[in-house]
């Protein structure tokens, strides 16, 4: 059986992309295949500099569709609707919007809204995007959200108690929080495309092991430090490019096989590695519960409306 590879991407000539954190890593690499094969990508980034930097790097190699750049800060609910705002003013429709900007394992930090900084951005900020954006994906035939989250979603937990670690944090368990809160918001936002007989789906997908700047900053403490000592050994041996690690986020976006709710990783040994294939989830991933009170919770903290 073939490798699913870019060159599996179809013409993408007049469909439009959004992609949050386009400027480096897997989203770099994913808006320079797309722009590749003639989409309109725009990339939804935090740091202007940076982001036009990466827009003149697809630029250089000569592609076939086009890069914007469109200013959104995920750690700022006013920023994503602002952002969301001017989308939707300049463009007429959305093919795809891959939420894919993601922070790991950092110091304690709050958002704008006071939200902790990886349930903030990773999750929160995504789920009000999303919301602001569905009338036009919904518009839009054959429309898709890519949600992407981690291995790390395995060993995470929902403290809904305590959603904002208030109470006692730790970089790790708030970084995986966030990574299982994707993919139950993948599922709950499909069982509501169903309900609606929407035929706008959502689906998931993961890197591996990816040689990207995420986890740049080290929590500090013993674990942190040790990760900081070893990563450059482990990249070594276990990672793969950043064009290898777009190739789920890819096939999620673009195969025209992908139902809703299917999720997308490596096909390699523990899915460190590889090409995409879907795969599994973990038990809590599926919890149907615990997805819908994600949901309401979400509603409440962020204060969007979704219009399914």
């Amino acid at each position: 059986m073939s490798k699913w590879t870019e060159d599996d991407i179809a013409d993408q000539t007049g469909r439009t992309f959004l992609i949050t954190g386009a400027n480096s890593g897997i989203g770099l690499e994913a808006a320079r295949a797309l722009a590749q094969h003639g989409a309109c990508v725009v990339m939804g980034c935090r740091n202007a500099e940076k982001a036009q930097a990466a827009a003149s790097e697809i630029e250089a190699t000569d592609p076939s569709g086009s890069v914007e750049i469109l200013e959104m800060d995920l750690a700022d609910l006013e920023s994503v609707a602002a952002a969301a705002e001017r989308f939707a003013a300049e463009h007429d429709h959305l093919d795809v919007l891959v939420n894919n900007a993601g922070l790991m394992a950092l110091p304690y930090q709050k958002t704008a809204q006071g939200f902790e900084m990886q349930i903030g951005v990773n999750h929160l900020g995504h789920f009000a995007l999303t919301a602001h954006l569905l009338d036009s994906l919904m518009a839009t035939e054959g429309s898709r959200i890519v949600s992407i989250s981690s291995q790390g979603h395995r060993p995470g937990r929902i403290d809904f108690d305590d959603i904002n670690s208030e109470q006692r944090y730790s970089p790790w368990p708030a970084y995986f929080q966030s990574k299982l809160a994707n993919l139950l918001f993948t599922r709950e936002l499909q069982r509501r495309l169903d309900v609606a007989d929407a035929e706008t789906i959502a689906v998931a997908a993961h890197p591996g092991v990816s040689k990207t700047n995420l986890g740049g900053d080290t929590p500090g403490g013993v674990f942190g430090t040790m990760m900081a000592w070893t990563r450059p050994a482990f990249d070594a041996v276990m990672s793969q490019s950043a064009a290898m690690g777009a190739l789920p986020t890819l096939r999620a976006a673009t195969d025209p096989d992908v139902d809703g709710g299917d999720y997308f990783g490596p096909d390699g040994i523990g899915e460190s590695r590889g090409h995409p294939k879907k795969v599994g989830m973990s038990g809590r991933a599926k919890d149907d519960a615990a997805a819908t009170r994600l949901w309401a919770l979400s509603t409440e903290l962020t204060g969007v409306t979704y219009p399914i």
